[in-house]
């Protein structure tokens, strides 16, 4: 290092998903920035559905990591121990950096989430799952919420003549802080798709034969009523990623495994330390929220960092949803009201999203 250099703050992110690409792209210029993610590639889950439906996606939503960064460096490994600012890799490596950003997100049942540490595993897994439902005349889904609704839009826009029935302990689809207005087009579209909604009993057992693999499936609601199909998905069971944590940033999380975080998205107990997305009390676990987020622990660190710019704090908004039912339908949930089929497929569900973020890998392959 010259005389005129200056060592720049070092940033570790752990997690290569919607928070942590967009915190560790917005701090490239600023800091030594480190990202860490096992899978080799970001994997826009968003999409994984149109995936799903129509494997020419695949290799679509699968972006490599080694191109996010122009000046920081991607670290293919995973987090085994945090424990304040000191990060165990599996490897063996300790990293501990002047900040840490936590953005390991949440485990999500396949294949809106892969679970693949290996992308190629991932996209391997998505064309054999869409090889068993083409060749299943009917799909059983278990969870009626935004991405169960989802699938079984993509699956009749898709395949037609295909049956999909969508079951839920709920007596309405979509539970959360949403708009009838929002819930009752969403089932008319359903309904004119061909949808079965089986709703307001849980189901006795689980299908035993595994999700996204064909074999004859067949539940029955406590209250009697029976579905049998030939390839079932589950829609329902988010589980934070936060395992990893000792000490202070352990005791920091709640009874459901989410880091509580103050207004500027610092976690307590941890000095330097920063949680966003999934894993934190933030907001709920959306991509979009994960990546407002991004932006405010970015500004943070680099108000920290360069000694000037006011620091932000972040706030959770009205809610809001696109739920796109196919390319064509679906039904949206803004601060402007509920929004039909044409507002969805502009926002959401005709492209996907997938431009918005393949923009940020740019940088030359390392």
């Amino acid at each position: 290092m010259t005389n005129t250099e200056v060592k720049r703050p070092s940033v570790v992110v752990l997690g290569g998903g919607y928070g942590g690409l967009n915190t560790a792209k917005a701090l490239d210029d600023v800091a030594d920035v480190t990202l860490v993610d096992p899978s080799g590639a970001f994997h826009h889950n968003v999409a994984s559905w149109r995936a799903l439906v129509d494997p020419t996606w695949i290799d679509r939503i699968f972006m490599p990591l080694n191109r996010l960064l122009h000046h920081g460096r991607y670290v293919r490994d995973r987090a085994v121990a945090v424990d304040g600012r000191i990060v165990t890799l599996e490897s063996g490596t300790q990293l501990r950096p002047d900040y840490l950003v936590l953005a390991t997100g949440s485990q999500y049942p396949f294949p809106a989430k892969t679970g693949a540490t290996n992308h190629q595993h991932g996209k391997d897994r998505l064309q054999a799952a869409h090889d068993a439902l083409l060749g299943a005349g009917r799909a059983l889904i278990v969870g009626a919420g935004p991405s169960g609704l989802e699938l079984a839009g993509e699956i009749k826009a898709f395949f037609p003549d295909k049956e999909v029935t969508v079951v839920d302990v709920n007596a309405d689809i979509l539970q959360g802080p949403f708009e009838q207005e929002l819930r009752e087009s969403l089932k008319q579209q359903l309904d004119k798709m061909g949808v079965r909604l089986v709703l307001g009993s849980p189901l006795t057992a689980l299908p035993s034969v595994d999700p996204a693999t064909p074999g004859a499936v067949s539940v029955t609601t406590e209250n009697g009523e029976s579905v049998e199909a030939d390839i079932w998905f589950r829609a329902f069971g988010v589980r934070p990623a936060t395992d990893y944590l000792r000490g202070e940033l352990a005791a920091a999380r709640n009874e459901r495994g989410y880091l509580v975080v103050d207004n500027e998205l610092r976690v307590k107990g941890g000095d330097g330390v920063y949680a966003l997305g999934d894993i934190s009390t933030a907001d709920r676990d959306t991509a979009g929220a994960a990546t407002y987020q991004a932006a405010v622990v970015a500004a943070n660190i680099k108000a920290d960092i360069t000694g000037g710019g006011e620091r932000q704090t972040y706030e959770a908004g009205p809610a809001m949803i696109v739920v796109p039912l196919g390319p064509a339908g679906g039904a949206t949930q803004l601060p402007t009201g509920v929004g039909g089929p044409e507002e969805a497929a502009a926002i959401k569900g005709g492209a996907m999203l997938v431009d918005m973020y393949a923009v940020h890998f740019d940088a030359p392959e390392r």
